[in-house]
């Protein structure tokens, strides 16, 4: 039993202390069961000297759920035995639930998952008061439930509609949250009052049983046949799917075992969970989201894209060029860190009023009680805005962010470059302009690299690394660092017009736009990236970044393809945005005039002129839905394939979290390389012949997929 320490001491009370061995935290694996399974067997022989049981951990975190490697390999044709092997562990945990002795989860840090589960299958539970511990059931977030009694026991103890958040939305709490929602039972400030907490429950309480183990149990705020419970959850489902767009079954299956195990016995409620949990683990949602937010996600936070041999570094002090939306989130992000940060614009009064954008972040903060005004005032003092090219003396960085100009981003790079620090390294925000290209303007350009941030920069989590020509790799692995200090995801790519993000990017709104022009009604269009899993349609985001934008780097791009003697193919979207912005003077929602229309009271609404310079009616009436789905989820996956086939991207991994991180690319599929894989590669690049054959040859399959639908090989 070296998963679990078996302690029955001289006061009759046994402390099960979980420690699994050659691990940082312990998880429900099957050498978790097995002691689990062991120890059950010597509880019913010692059950009459013991007089109640604690269970607690080793490890700093009390338990942190299930083993991820273990669910993620489960297949369909093992789902019974795979039901059989959670019904085992569940029935060993009711056995010590039932029998009849007080249990109490000493909770001595972060309890997530299974371990959660394992605290409420106690009697009473006791926290240790940390704010860095969190509690909660987030198994939604991976496409999955909670499998080890959480759908049944959070209800019974809480109320449904309390625990819908919680289940449904995988929220997490702080101790002190949990203790007011009804989680957990009592705090402690220490170790020992917290054992000394859960002893004297014991004492005081030597016949437990659980609330709905007593007869005449009621649930709290009403049974699913309560009247007022019953009108809620009639239409709950509805506004369930209005969330998930029936992208993710995750939530409906969580909604259905918690009802429908609300209205049989808790055994009975147990079985119900487990099938539902079997489904979805064998699921390709589950194993879309759990291979890409877990395992690859984790593989790039561990450094996965960092070159090797260079020592990590922790920056002191950043210069930002450009005080506009992209320079003032970046200046937020570096000074909520800890990093003293120069905010430079043309003017002083353009600076600070880039500044003013952190001390409303800020002021938000303390507004709601997550921050003091000391540290909001903290922040601020570390934001020095300033006109003066000065003030960047002893940079360790310095970041560009000024407007998509190649000519103005050569000009501030040849002003504020000389002030770095010795080995500093310069780095440009740029979301299109190839790097080599603006590297050309610096003294140093193996110092030289892009760091693309995405908008709004206080709420989006990825940094798009781009490595130039001439690159090199130490500049690679300080960039790489900065991004993780502060808090950032990195992907790292290689140069090329676009990169990798804005590329994709493009295609997402084009081929939406392009929609337009075939003769599909907008509201079609739009509902039909929803649908897809985007987060908003493709002509709502292409308000959002402007028209006028997409024409000055469509014009760049142009320039760029036919001074390197390419010829320049248009866009079947490039029409309509000619048409919307030079005829209609429809420029996006910055100017109040887009495809939508935006009043100043009340919600934007489609431009209804739209219907009479595009729609065909018959069009409009016929067309497919999934085939538009198809169009915008495919049109992005190919263009991902080719950015790997050119050398654009390094790794699945960096394409899969970049897509869903930087472009919003459909969470339920993994990412865009993991949708192709999923999908099947031999059945993908059919359908996308078939796409190419109908809409034109952008949906050609790339070479690369070609060859591995061949071999019928996954992208790994």
């Amino acid at each position: 039993m070296t998963a679990i320490k078996y302690d029955l001491g001289s006061d009759q009370i046994l402390t099960l202390t979980i420690d699994m061995p050659g691990q940082s935290a312990n998880t429900m694996n099957g050498e978790f069961r097995t002691a689990l399974s062991e120890v059950v067997a010597k509880v019913k022989q010692d059950l009459d000297n013991i007089k109640g049981i604690i269970v607690a951990s080793a490890k700093k975190t009390f338990f942190a759920g299930g083993d991820l490697n273990e669910l993620h390999k489960v297949t369909r044709d093992q789902a019974k035995a795979f039901e059989d092997m959670v019904d085992g562990m569940k029935a060993d945990m009711r056995f010590l639930e039932t029998c009849g002795k007080p249990v109490v989860a000493a909770i001595n840090g972060t309890a997530l998952g299974g371990g959660l589960e394992i605290a409420l299958a106690c009697h009473h539970r006791v926290a240790l008061d940390k704010d860095s511990t969190q509690l909660g059931l987030p198994e939604v977030t991976l496409g999955l439930l909670p499998g080890g009694g959480g759908t049944q026991r959070l209800p019974r103890m809480i109320g449904l509609e309390a625990a819908f958040p919680l289940l449904m939305e995988g929220k997490k709490l702080a101790p002190k949250a949990a203790l007011k929602a009804g989680v957990i039972d009592a705090l402690a400030s220490s170790p020992e009052e917290m054992m000394s907490k859960a002893r004297e429950f014991i004492v005081a309480n030597p016949k437990s049983q659980q609330p709905w183990d007593k007869k005449g149990f009621k649930m709290p705020g009403g049974a699913p046949h309560h009247p007022a419970m019953a009108q809620k959850l009639a239409i709950a489902p509805a506004m369930l799917r209005q969330k998930t767009k029936g992208c993710y079954p995750a939530p409906e299956r969580i909604l259905a075992a918690a009802v429908e195990g609300a209205q049989v016995d808790f055994d009975s409620g147990s079985l119900v969970e487990t099938r539902y949990f079997a489904e979805l683990a064998t699921g390709n949602v589950a194993k879309n989201m759990t291979s890409t937010f877990w395992f690859q996600l984790n593989a790039i936070k561990a450094g996965g894209s960092r070159p090797d041999g260079v020592e990590k570094e922790t920056f002191k002090k950043v210069g930002v060029l450009g005080a506009g939306m992209m320079g003032a989130g970046i200046a937020y992000s570096t000074a909520t860190r800890g990093v003293e940060v120069v905010l430079k614009d043309v003017s002083v009064e353009n600076a600070e009023k880039g500044k003013s954008y952190s001390e409303k972040l800020l002021a938000k903060k303390v507004s709601r009680g997550r921050m003091t005004e000391a540290e909001k005032d903290a922040v601020l003092s570390r934001i020095t805005a300033t006109d003066s090219a000065d003030d960047l003396e002893n940079c360790d960085l310095i970041i560009e962010a000024v407007f998509e100009d190649s000519g103005l981003k050569a000009k501030v790079t040849r002003e504020a470059e000389p002030k770095m620090a010795a080995n500093g390294i310069f780095a440009s925000n740029t979301s299109t302009i190839p790097i080599s290209q603006l590297a050309d303007a610096s003294a140093k350009p193996e110092n030289f690299i892009g760091l693309h941030f995405f908008s709004p920069v206080d709420k989006m989590q990825l940094v798009e690394i781009i490595v130039g020509e001439t690159t090199s790799d130490e500049t690679l692995a300080r960039a790489f660092d900065y991004v993780q200090q502060i808090g950032k995801i990195p992907i790292v790519v290689n140069d090329s017009r676009g990169f990798f993000t804005s590329r994709v990017f493009g295609t997402f709104v084009n081929e939406g736009i392009s929609m337009l022009a075939e003769g599909i009604h907008p509201a079609s269009i739009d509902n039909a990236g929803v649908l897809a899993g985007m987060p908003v349609g493709p002509l709502t985001i292409s308000d959002e970044v402007t028209l006028t934008l997409m024409q000055h780097i469509r014009a760049e791009s142009k320039r760029d393809a036919e001074a390197a003697g390419r010829t320049w193919t248009p866009h079947p979207a490039e029409g309509v945005i000619d048409t919307m912005v030079n005829t209609h003077n429809r420029k996006g929602k910055a100017s109040g005039a887009g495809f939508y229309e935006y009043p100043e009271k009340g919600k934007k609404y489609l431009w209804p002129e739209l219907e009479n310079l595009f729609v065909d009616q018959e069009k409009a009436r016929s067309v497919k839905l999934q085939d538009l789905k198809d169009r915008i989820l495919f049109i992005q996956a190919i263009e991902t394939i080719r950015c790997l086939e050119e050398g654009v991207l390094r790794t699945v991994e960096d394409a899969n979290i970049g897509s869903i991180f930087g472009i919003g690319y459909a969470p339920w599929t993994g990412g865009a390389i993991q949708f192709v894989n999923q999908y099947g590669v031999r059945n993908f690049a059919e359908r996308a012949q078939e796409l190419a054959t109908q809409y034109g040859e952008r949906f050609t399959p790339p070479t690369l997929l070609l060859e591995k639908a061949e071999k019928n090989e996954t992208f790994a």
